[in-house]
């Protein structure tokens, strides 16, 4: 995409300049709309809990910016010769119910024929021109606040391998069908400076991101860092997915790995299905949102703090 003018109209407030995790387009002084888009191949055996995950991952996009959203678009791939009409459906369904519950009609689609199954969502959301939160503007003496536990991508690859642990799968199932929906007045409230949500990039490449971004260094503390249970003995065992090594050759460059064994790195470099929210803002407003979000029954967690500006790196403490 390096060829195309990420903002080639000035009401284009938001392009992929940063890779932020949405685009955002000034629809008048009041109102900006918040358009993005995402979809995948199963990664869980049950499909109307595929279809949940599908959506919740699209939603994320727009709750990470800060806005509400309105309207989603399906997006499926599918041939009916190779899977069940009714495991459709279910795929279908299981979406419809997950948005229903964000509040989000579905008012539209496309699908075509396709040997691998694939669903996904195009959502768009509102949010106020002023009150946008991007992966830039962290500042140096922030801390960092983690809303989700890690492992999604490592638990999903042994479940293709028949190795996961029945708590373990479901552990992962309902954090990734977990709307990342808090309001945006909360982030406001807690004077926020920057958000992303932990995706594909893992949390070290998110991490980064914003770094660059923002440009500043970063100070982890990866003990504090919440795991889906049993995740480490996975790691361990090597049930690393095809994604997890790219996120390693690209951003490794930029980490400072003293401290950490290999088990670790590959959790936080792990991809990430519906992960959490990252969360930059001042220490002393942190305890607060922290409380907040663990009333939302979010297992959220401070896990290191922005340093030094113009770095742009990531060490451990």
């Amino acid at each position: 995409m390096s060829g195309i003018d990420s903002k080639p109209d000035p009401r284009v407030l938001v392009g992929f300049e940063n890779a932020d995790d949405a685009g955002v387009y000034l629809l008048n002084e009041d109102t900006a709309l918040i358009h993005t888009v995402d979809f995948f191949t199963p990664i869980v055996d049950d499909p109307f809990l595929f279809g949940q995950i599908a959506a919740a991952n699209a939603l994320s996009d727009v709750y990470a910016m800060g806005g509400k959203p309105l309207t989603a678009l399906s997006l499926l791939a599918v041939s009916t010769s190779i899977i069940p009409e009714e495991d459709v459906r279910m795929m279908v369904k299981g979406g419809a119910a997950k948005m229903r519950e964000a509040g989000v009609p579905v008012i539209g689609g496309h699908s075509i024929k396709d040997r691998e199954v694939k669903l996904g969502y195009c959502v768009t959301g509102i949010a106020e021109p002023g009150a946008i939160f991007r992966n830039s503007g962290a500042l140096p003496g922030d801390v960092l606040i983690l809303t989700k536990p890690l492992g999604t991508g490592i638990v999903s690859t042994a479940i293709k391998a028949g190795k996961a642990a029945r708590e373990t799968e479901s552990e992962a199932a309902r954090w990734m069908a977990t709307l990342n929906r808090i309001e945006p007045e909360v982030l406001l409230d807690h004077e926020v400076h920057a958000i992303t949500d932990v995706t594909g990039f893992g949390l070290i490449g998110h991490i980064l991101e914003m770094a660059w971004a923002s440009e500043v260094s970063v100070k982890i503390d990866a003990g504090s860092i919440p795991l889906i249970e049993g995740v480490r003995e996975l790691s361990e065992k090597g049930f690393h997915p095809g994604g997890l090594q790219a996120n390693r050759e690209y951003f490794s460059c930029a980490v400072d790995w003293s401290g950490t064994d290999t088990a670790t790195q590959a959790i936080l470099l792990d991809p990430q299905t519906s992960g959490g929210l990252l969360i930059s803002l001042p220490e002393t407003r942190a305890e607060e949102l922290l409380s907040v979000l663990r009333q939302k029954e979010f297992p959220a967690v401070t896990i290191g703090r922005i340093s030094n500006s113009g770095i742009k790196h990531l060490e451990f403490i």
